[in-house]
């Protein structure tokens, strides 16, 4: 297949003012969400209380929302926690109220309204209870767990992650500049910047929850973005010293093309097992499965349109990479 060959000839180059419009596009419609939607943000960093319950069948969650509203609990969140039997209901940071008090309420109010309890079965914990009528009659339901975050420990920890991710670019930068050229550094972070703004602007869109699994999995995805850049950003700086011939653009395409069949097949393999823990992960790792797969698909696209495209528009030039040549080496060098 020509598209694995290492002889490729694509004019990536010239196609960067599309690239450059895509991305603006899709900047500007995360970067917009972001401003009024915001991210949905998980307990981690809101504060509050996560209660799993599973039952011994199906059970419809627009029910247990009306049950756990009848209640007095309100402004529960209820979903389907991997199967139709499970369901996780997010609680908001109430003052007063720690994990055990509110996870006693929900496990009440639905135990409460199956009816009257008949006996406690063999396996601690489950109830068998019995209604006249519903879906979720003569079930059984088990709390599996409990989680609970305090509003100033959620507070606390978006103020690192933030952090986190500045401190790492800001690393980034200096270290990419001290290994190539101040151009080069400032072409990574570019790119990166826009992985993370463009992931961070579907989860958004989308109205994803925003966790401390899926901060770790933007911050992986930096990473991975990054170590293709370098790739190129190597070739390309080889090739300034090599190639006699040749504008710097023509220096550059040939240097992406040269690395296009390692890219690809990189982030193909990795697509493969980000799928695999998307699809059959469970709702535990979505989060940070779906991070991992817009990253990867993002970062790739970065690392060929977006930050060598910015080292050109920065005005490099092959006598920015060649080796720097110390007065008296040549004398030293004679016998």
């Amino acid at each position: 297949m020509r598209f694995f060959q290492s002889n490729t000839k694509f004019d990536f180059l010239g196609k960067r003012r599309l690239a450059l419009s895509l991305s603006g596009l899709l900047l500007v419609l995360g970067v917009a969400s972001l401003g009024l939607r915001g991210l949905s943000f998980g307990i981690d960093f809101s504060g509050g209380a996560l209660v799993e319950v599973s039952y011994s069948e199906s059970v419809d969650t627009v029910m247990v929302r009306s049950t756990l509203k009848k209640a007095g609990i309100g402004d529960a969140i209820v979903q389907h926690f991997g199967t139709s039997r499970d369901i996780l209901v997010r609680l908001p940071a109430s003052q007063g109220a720690g994990s055990a008090v509110q996870s006693s309420a929900v496990m009440d109010a639905l135990r409460g309204a199956k009816g009257e309890m008949l006996a406690d079965s063999p396996e601690g914990g489950i109830q068998r209870c019995t209604s006249s009528s519903g879906p979720i009659s003569d079930c059984a339901i088990q709390m599996r767990r409990v989680e609970f975050v305090g509003p100033q420990v959620g507070e606390e920890l978006t103020e690192k992650g933030g952090l986190a991710m500045l401190y790492a670019l800001i690393g980034i930068l200096i270290y990419v500049a001290w290994r190539f050229e101040w151009r080069f550094a400032i072409g990574a972070v570019i790119a990166l910047l826009h992985d993370v703004l463009i992931t961070l602007g579907v989860f958004s869109v989308v109205g994803m929850e925003f966790s401390l699994p899926v901060l770790a999995a933007i911050l992986a995805v930096i990473g991975y973005s990054l170590n293709d850049t370098i790739v190129v950003f190597d070739r390309i700086r080889e090739n300034f010293r090599k190639m006699r011939k040749g504008t710097v653009t023509d220096i550059m395409n040939r240097s992406v093309n040269q690395t296009l069949p390692r890219t690809v097949l990189t982030s193909l393999t990795t697509l493969l097992v980000v799928l695999t823990l998307l699809l059959a992960g469970g709702e535990v790792i979505k989060g940070f499965a779906a991070a991992l797969l817009i990253g990867v698909i993002v970062g790739t696209y970065s690392s060929i349109f977006v930050a060598s495209p910015a080292v050109l528009a920065l005005g490099i030039a092959r006598e920015d990479m060649l080796p720097v040549v110390k007065e008296g080496a040549e004398s030293d060098a004679l016998p």
